[in-house]
């Protein structure tokens, strides 16, 4: 379902300063814990958005995408699929410029919300395993 070629999610990448890491966690276990800590290690301005956590990696959390207070440049999902749809349209509102929904997301209601958005779209997949095989 993504709509993304490999050069546009370079030039994507490269460019994006924010992301936002729905459903960031601060067990270290988890993939999004490792994730953020891994892009706030590239230089990315990481903002969690978890509503049961107050912070995550010393990063004050938002309790929803739709509370962040500024217009992300990646939102990057690891919730459920079945919060996928939701999310996106959340991501859209905020004029975010690209969704990746990590490994084992996958929405076609999501996919569609993007589409409609132009937003460039990126589903089941690691961000960071494509910043590896990009070589970003």
């Amino acid at each position: 379902m993504e709509n993304v070629s490999d050069e546009k999610k370079i030039e994507l990448l490269k460019n994006a300063k924010t992301i936002l890491i729905v459903g960031a966690s601060n067990k270290p276990e988890r993939a999004s814990h490792g994730i953020m800590k891994f892009l706030m290690s590239k230089g990315y301005d990481v903002t969690p958005v978890n509503p049961i956590e107050k912070e995550v990696l010393g990063v004050p959390t938002y309790d929803s995408v739709e509370d962040v207070p500024f217009e992300p440049d990646i939102v990057d999902v690891f919730r459920q699929s079945a919060f996928a749809a939701e999310i996106v349209r959340a991501a859209a509102a905020k004029n975010a410029k690209l969704i990746w929904l990590q490994e084992g997301v996958e929405s076609i209601e999501a996919a569609q919300i993007a589409n409609v958005a132009e937003i460039p779209y990126v589903e089941d997949t690691c961000i960071y395993k494509e910043f590896l095989r990009l070589g970003i």
